[in-house]
């Protein structure tokens, strides 16, 4: 996914800069801004886009870059703040590329343990995204089923993911994480095996009924001997 949002920074960032600001310094900026994102130094390109965007008010998807820097800073809030409030009013660009955003906030969400948020941003990316990279969403929808302690769907992710990386990215490095997939798969299933034990001893318990009658208490009701 990195790689991808490299190139597809590369070759839209300049569009996004206001006209009045390519010219003279502020571009001169820019490009330095991109050299700095694209070589690792993340902090270096937020403080130059932080300024550009204070001074120009600069467009959604410059404010999406943004995003993006501060999570590359492992500021995971700032970075969920931003794409939160721009991802909605960016459905005019390529698919591709609001994958990255999407994707992006997912881990955002994600880090922060908010796997509610996360999830229909992940499902965004199996929308958008390109089947090499969806190995990587079902297996942190998986991730966030499972701490959601929902088995079977987490089970289903960790199976998608295992199918999707066979397919689309069956290599030596992935080894360690198809055998870890592996493993959570069956550690789900045991906790539906048991979830499903328990349900059938609930059941068996409220089955249960007597097989004889409690004596009824019939000295009330007998009329009292005569005297």
């Amino acid at each position: 996914m990195r790689s991808s949002l490299i190139i597809i920074l590369s070759l839209m960032l300049c569009c996004s800069l206001p006209a009045r600001a390519q010219q003279g310094d502020d571009q001169e900026q820019l490009g330095m801004a991109i050299e700095y994102f694209t070589s690792g130094k993340y902090h270096e390109a937020l403080l130059i886009f932080q300024r550009l965007d204070k001074q120009y008010k600069l467009n959604d998807r410059f404010r999406a870059y943004i995003g993006l820097c501060h999570y590359y800073e492992w500021e995971y809030k700032e970075a969920a703040k931003y794409l939160d409030e721009v991802l909605p009013r960016l459905e005019a660009l390529a698919p591709k590329e609001r994958s990255v955003y999407y994707y992006t906030d997912a881990e955002s969400h994600f880090l922060l343990e908010q796997y509610d948020e996360a999830i229909p941003l992940y499902e965004h990316v199996l929308l958008l995204g390109y089947d090499r990279d969806k190995g990587d969403v079902f297996y942190r929808l998986g991730f966030c089923y499972m701490f959601k302690e929902k088995w079977q769907e987490a089970a289903d992710n960790f199976t998608a993911a295992r199918d999707y990386y066979l397919k689309f990215r069956n290599t030596d490095d992935l080894s360690a994480r198809m055998a870890q997939i592996e493993r959570m798969i069956q550690g789900c299933r045991a906790n539906i095996d048991e979830d499903e034990n328990e349900d059938e001893n609930v059941n068996d318990k409220e089955d249960v009924s007597p097989s004889y009658s409690y004596p009824q208490n019939t000295e009330a009701s007998d009329p009292l001997p005569n005297q």
